[in-house]
């Protein structure tokens, strides 16, 4: 049976980014807009907030626990835990005063993968970044209006990515040994669903789950992009997920207080953080930046 459990009365003005520390069992997120990044222990409790001088869109855990990677509106940074050091690595957009980085996830090799988009998400003005552990940058592709959901299948064989604004998933072509994209397709479109696609991740059965914001629901794609199964949220304004607990098989996902409508300022527990349990699948650990 499911169940879905609110996690402390928090309300994040932009949920976002949830990330599962397998290492520590600790469950990491943002709040865009706060701007911060929070960390908590499974139950909820032990709480910290490390405050940020611009919005953020991602994080990702570096290696031998030396802090974060962050994807900030102007560019890529590093945080340290201990001393709430923020420290800038490079800017994206340079001169560019629309776009800001948003969604990201490591691949395999330990290579950050992160989307930009448009802070009004009318223009195609956002570009797909790879971040490599020598700090060097490169662009995938470009023309998107609103990134989100980054992840890989199984064998990190296919990036899948989302252009919210458009209601698409695209899938990639990913090599793993250079980190370059070979192709790019329509991997499903929510065309007819309710709610356009979100943050994403994929289980261990190769499935994808995205967000439907806007509609308050986690839909589950097989590997042909075909829907396999629609799960109901307490709000409509859920942002993003991540599988974590002990055994991968919780589902975490973040919500925000502050989307569009006014219609979403009603629910209480809009910008919560909430706990899906008896889902029946389990996540698969995600990878640390490697530079």
């Amino acid at each position: 049976m499911i169940r879905i459990e609110q996690l402390g009365d928090q309300r994040d003005s932009l949920g976002e980014g949830p990330l599962w520390d397998v290492g520590h069992e600790r469950l990491y997120w943002i709040d865009s807009y706060g701007p911060a990044v929070y960390r908590m222990d499974p139950g909820g409790g032990d709480r910290k907030r490390w405050s940020l001088p611009e919005p953020i869109g991602s994080l990702a855990l570096r290696k031998d626990g030396r802090g974060a990677l962050l994807a900030l509106k102007s560019g890529f940074h590093f945080l340290d835990f201990e001393s709430g050091e923020v420290t800038r690595i490079n800017e994206t957009h340079p001169g560019e005063l629309r776009p800001r980085l948003n969604d990201g996830k490591v691949d395999p090799y330990g290579r950050f993968i992160c989307g930009s988009m448009d802070f009004q998400e009318q223009a195609p003005v956002g570009k797909l970044f790879r971040l490599d552990p020598d700090l060097s940058l490169h662009v995938l592709d470009d023309g998107i209006i609103c990134s989100n959901g980054p992840c890989w299948s199984p064998d990190g064989d296919t990036l899948y990515f989302a252009d919210t604004t458009i209601r698409t998933i695209y899938a990639y072509g990913y090599d793993l040994e250079t980190g370059a994209v070979t192709s790019r397709r329509v991997f499903t479109t929510f065309d007819k669903l309710r709610g356009l696609p979100d943050g994403a991740t994929v289980d261990a059965e190769g499935f994808l789950w995205s967000v439907e914001v806007y509609s308050g629901r986690l839909i589950r794609f097989d590997p042909n992009g075909v829907v396999d199964r629609i799960v109901g949220l307490p709000v409509q304004s859920a942002t993003s997920i991540t599988f974590g607990g002990p055994n991968l098989d919780i589902a975490y996902v973040t919500s925000m207080a502050r989307p569009m409508g006014n219609e979403y300022h009603r629910e209480r527990e809009a910008g919560c953080l909430f706990a899906v349990y008896g889902l029946g699948v389990r996540g698969r650990p995600e990878h640390r930046f490697a530079g």
